[in-house]
């Protein structure tokens, strides 16, 4: 079962349980409305996940302030800081922009060269950071390469064929070979 991560829990807000989430979906009225259930994974955890559902969110200094049914006070709040909020990839409707992809629809699809049409590897995951997007790929041997997920260099993907078509510039490949 795929999991995307929808939110991560930065702190507790106020004495009566409710938390501030730092929104990493693109679609936070849907993930977030009340009613509807999330999971979270505690930091730095191998444990089983925790259900939450949400009572209410609203938006406060770039974060949303949520209340889950199960979380009553501070303390209980303040358990859950870093969590990952993370809902099931099979409970979401498929996109309907073309243009738009879910990780896991990326994970496992080949990477192309564009220009020569030879397979470089496979994706292997999808990076977010504060510097943007990045899709891990490891090659043949099983050494990652991170492509950035920019439209001048991911040109093309297809979900039918299962491949991601990259132009690389001069010399990305050859950086895993450095000392």
């Amino acid at each position: 079962m795929a999991e995307l991560v929808v939110g991560r829990i930065a702190k507790s807000h106020g004495l009566a349980g409710e938390v501030a989430v730092e929104i990493r979906t693109d679609e936070p009225e849907l993930r977030f409305a009340p009613g509807s259930t999330l999971t979270a994974h505690p930091p730095r955890s191998k444990a089983a996940g925790q259900a939450l559902r949400v009572v209410a969110a609203r938006e406060h200094a770039n974060r949303l302030l949520v209340t889950f049914a199960e979380v009553v006070d501070r303390t209980a709040a303040d358990l859950l800081r870093g969590a990952l909020l993370v809902v099931r990839s099979e409970d979401l409707p498929p996109s309907e922009d073309p243009d738009e992809f879910y990780d896991h629809e990326l994970i496992g699809m080949k990477a192309q060269d564009c220009g020569t049409g030879s397979t470089l590897g496979e994706i292997a995951d999808v990076a977010h950071s504060t510097g943007g997007d990045w899709l891990v790929m490891k090659d043949g041997d099983g050494r990652e390469t991170l492509i950035p997920f920019v439209a001048a260099i991911v040109v093309d993907i297809s979900r039918s064929d299962g491949v991601v078509r990259v132009d690389l510039p001069d010399g990305l490949l050859e950086l895993n070979d450095q000392p």
